[in-house]
């Protein structure tokens, strides 16, 4: 019963840590990566649709991005999508059969806002994982009348191992993005 408590909340917090990975990979740097645009949310007949389902991206230069509309009436909702994402600050042109975005370069002040935004999105993530360990932690306590004492602080003593893990791993991920921020 420890061992299954400990291997799911051990899946959750990983799919903790690869949402983390993705909420830095939309965070974007000096180049232009698909990843920063595949969210964005069209509106697509009345439906808010990811710009990923809607388009294919391709990068062929590294501050230029090229967003090709598998649909070219939605042409003009996606520009106006792009155009409307605050954390981009990108202005889109529309050539009729494809919108090019070329990103601008950062400017030191703008890479200082970026590092904020990754250091709160990696806090957020790891207040998922600590919030995932008192779980399992109450899971833990209501299990006291079944299992013995010394299996509990021994599962407890693996869940703060586990725990220990996957926190340093957003730390890691952390450190590598704030380092490709102030990259110049």
């Amino acid at each position: 019963m420890i061992k299954d408590i400990i291997d799911e909340t051990k899946q959750r917090m990983a799919k903790a840590v690869e949402v983390a990975r993705d909420e830095f990979a939309q965070v974007r740097t000096g180049r232009a990566n698909p990843a920063l645009f595949a969210s964005i949310p069209v509106d697509y007949y009345g439906t808010p649709t990811p710009l990923q389902q809607l388009a294919s991206l391709q990068n062929p230069e590294a501050r230029t991005l090229l967003i090709t509309p598998y649909d070219k009436s939605a042409l003009h909702e996606i520009e106006k999508a792009i155009r409307n994402e605050p954390n981009l600050g990108v202005n889109p042109t529309n050539d009729g059969d494809l919108i090019r975005v070329v990103l601008p370069e950062l400017t030191e002040e703008r890479r200082k806002e970026y590092v904020k935004l990754v250091r709160q999105k990696a806090e957020e993530a790891r207040v998922v994982v600590r919030n995932l360990r008192r779980k399992a932690k109450d899971d833990f306590d209501a299990l006291k009348g079944e299992v013995g004492d010394d299996e509990i602080a021994r599962g407890e003593k693996d869940l703060e191992a586990v725990t220990k893990q996957h926190v340093e791993q957003i730390d890691k991920s952390l450190e590598r993005k704030e380092d490709e921020l102030l990259e110049v």
